[in-house]
């Protein structure tokens, strides 16, 4: 299979993969020929990037990093959690949320199982899901990111199943948040911005002190928008006085932030969502982390069209876990010329070769 932009596919290419909702729903089956109206509808969906059938890569298999079950199960979960906690908030009542610990704890664990069954880098591309709403699907991305870079850093299994609470539960104070202001579809003004900044307070007032949920957890609703240099909030806290949790979550935060469907923009692919943290890192991200993040993440989707430093074009075949800025690719095109023998070419073997350019819109390349 082969991703493309939706905008540049050619009509009469086969959807390669099913899109679903949050529901885990089949909005549209793999095997349709995309038309004009179906490539119009998906990108109303906010779906900019989408698998389709190929010849050059009619044997590559995309394996998704979380089960879809998985993915389905915790997305509800989260949801219906959210809500009754958003209930019980404008109620005014005490929340309950022992109940809350044993649930986000499965989904940990779940998670957990199937990141390490996974043999290649982090791979979250939004093109097979329509959200019916954002902070839901949001809070389990960050959840898998984070996970997956602290398993990268060694962190033992208690440690694991706590910043995986706080990653789950890092967006939770948006529930006291206006509907009109968190779901607007535009760019926030001054006033609104100060007033979705509040959630960051908000989920550590809601999450402090509740049984069975880790006080770390309070902390990463707090902090995960505080910045190394002080600029960030709710407190402006700077460097070491803060947690090394939120500092996780809140790089996982942005990436998928950036590299997700909003209203006002389209998503970023990987590598691009990775350059944007690197050109904040030692000043707003910790170095470290972002460089462990580039290790842990796949910047080159399987089935992306590359550019190559030789002038060659090529398509992501396979990933490096160990080093996913030189995955396997497939040449297909070469001194401008489509090629009639496909060859692949490991890019850990051959250094002198680099990616220098990607290029999800050339479905079309002869």
């Amino acid at each position: 299979m082969r991703l493309v932009s939706v905008k540049h596919v050619e009509s009469g290419a086969t959807l390669g993969r099913d899109i679903y909702n949050d529901s885990g729903q089949i909005l549209l089956f793999k095997g349709v020929a995309l038309t004009d109206r179906l490539k119009a509808r998906l990108v109303d969906m906010g779906i900019y990037y989408i698998y389709i059938e190929d010849e050059i890569t009619e044997d590559v298999v995309i394996e998704s990093v979380i089960r879809e079950d998985t993915r389905h199960k915790a997305v509800q979960t989260i949801k219906e959690e959210f809500k009754a906690i958003s209930v019980e908030t404008k109620l005014n009542k005490t929340i309950n949320l022992d109940h809350l610990s044993k649930s986000f704890t499965s989904i940990i664990d779940t998670l957990l199982k199937d990141i390490k069954e996974n043999q290649d880098a982090l791979a979250m591309l939004q093109e097979a899901y329509v959200h019916d709403n954002y902070i839901f699907t949001h809070s389990l991305n960050v959840t898998v990111y984070t996970l997956g870079l602290a398993m990268k850093l060694g962190y033992s299994s208690k440690k694991l199943n706590e910043i995986g609470v706080g990653a789950l539960l890092h967006d939770v104070g948006k529930v006291s948040v206006p509907i009109e202001v968190l779901n607007k579809p535009g760019r926030l003004n001054d006033d609104e911005y100060e007033i979705i900044k509040t959630h960051a307070m908000a989920g550590y007032d809601m999450l402090r002190g509740v049984p069975n949920i880790p006080l770390l957890a309070a902390h990463c609703a707090l902090q995960h928008h505080e910045r190394i240099d002080g600029s960030g909030y709710p407190r402006g806290l700077k460097g070491e006085h803060i947690h090394q949790y939120a500092k996780i979550i809140g790089i996982a935060d942005v990436f998928d932030a950036v590299t997700s469907h909003r209203v006002y923009r389209k998503p970023m692919l990987p590598h691009e969502g990775l350059e944007l943290l690197y050109s904040g890192a030692g000043q707003i991200f910790d170095k470290k982390l972002v460089e462990t993040f580039r290790e842990t993440i796949s910047l080159y989707p399987i089935g992306l069209t590359v550019k190559l430093s030789d002038a060659r074009m090529a398509i992501v075949v396979k990933q490096n876990k160990q080093m996913s800025t030189r995955p396997v690719v497939r040449v297909f095109n070469e001194n401008g010329q489509r090629i009639k023998h496909y060859y692949d070419i490991d890019l850990m073997e051959f250094l002198d070769v680099t990616i220098v350019e990607t290029e999800a819109t050339l479905a079309t390349v002869k």
